[in-house]
């Protein structure tokens, strides 16, 4: 490399920097999930790009929670929002993990789905089945929940791993005979009558939601709440006018109507804040029930994820 090179390199990797070290960077990159309500309706009200103005924001869809904690591990987006279970898997992993922000519970979201006619009628009936699911995804969780639930141990099951529209693609040919999701996967199937849930969350677990961003956002608190308070607003927006907010997500999502109104009417409110002390307890025993079943390679403290400035008093 040139010396002119180097110091052209050098001068832009300092802009860059100093660009974070505002309260308003340059470029902004959001992940999001197609179950991810309070974000799709955020990118489809523009109001981040409102608040925000002279930042570049862009957005990046990707299938399920695993994927999207990749990316932000790579650099290749700053902020997004996952299921439980993604930040357990990438923290255990050694990625750098950092948690921001969450919504309220949404225990009625997620589900074990069997097709109508299945002998299956209790979760005890799962012993010796083959279950589908996306690895190291909330509904991973669920599924050792339900097994518990069923005194079952978890080599009691024939896990597939595959992402939800492989998963329910292979349940709809017989290749599975479960298959763990969430919504809006999971309304879909049950609306369309396809497929009925065997068991809900509900009990289960909480299904939570958490806001991750990477190393470089999370040193800007300031930013970040400018993030939490567009997604509240948008979560306002979207619980005062109903109609409006289904109709947005189900042409972002292209899903019939009479699917996204079940997603909503699963959900409450869902205002963006610090995470509680609870709810990082919490998420701990989520961490330990995947470490005591050596689906993770170690132990892992979820507080050590969790910056002092996202922890609510």
């Amino acid at each position: 490399m040139s010396l002119t090179t180097r110091r052209v390199t050098l001068a832009l990797l300092a802009t860059t920097a100093a660009s974070w070290g505002r309260a308003q960077p340059p470029a902004l990159r959001i992940g999001f999930q197609k179950g991810s309500l309070n974000l799709a309706l955020l990118k489809s009200y523009g109001l981040l790009e409102q608040r925000l103005a002279g930042t570049q924001v862009s957005w990046a869809e990707f299938p399920a929670g695993p994927q999207l904690l990749e990316a932000l591990a790579l650099g290749s987006v700053d902020f997004g929002a996952t299921g439980d279970a993604p930040p357990v898997f990438a923290q255990a992993a050694g990625k750098d993990v950092v948690y921001v922000g969450a919504e309220p519970a949404k225990p009625d979201s997620s589900a074990l789905l069997v097709k109508p006619d299945a002998p299956l009628k209790t979760l005890a009936a799962l012993k010796g089945k083959r279950i589908a699911l996306q690895k190291g995804s909330s509904a991973h969780f669920l599924t050792v929940q339900a097994l518990r639930r069923a005194g079952l141990a978890w080599t009691d099951i024939q896990p597939i791993y595959l992402a939800p529209a492989e998963a329910r693609a292979a349940i709809e040919r017989g290749s599975v005979d479960a298959w763990a999701v969430w919504d809006p996967y999971f309304a879909a199937a049950e609306i369309s009558g396809e497929l009925r849930p065997l068991a809900t969350s509900r009990g289960l677990s909480s299904n939570n939601t958490f806001y991750l961003a990477s190393a470089a956002l999370s040193r800007q608190p300031a930013l970040v709440q400018t993030l939490f308070k567009a997604l509240t607003d948008t979560d306002a927006r979207a619980q005062a006018d109903r109609r409006d907010a289904v109709q947005r997500y189900a042409d972002f999502a292209t899903l019939p109507l009479a699917t996204v109104y079940r997603m909503v009417e699963r959900r409450g409110p869902a205002p963006v804040g610090p995470l509680t002390g609870a709810l990082i307890q919490e998420q701990q025993q989520v961490a330990d029930a995947f470490a005591e079943l050596g689906l993770i390679p170690r132990p892992i403290r979820v507080l050590d994820a969790v910056p002092a400035p996202f922890r609510k008093a």
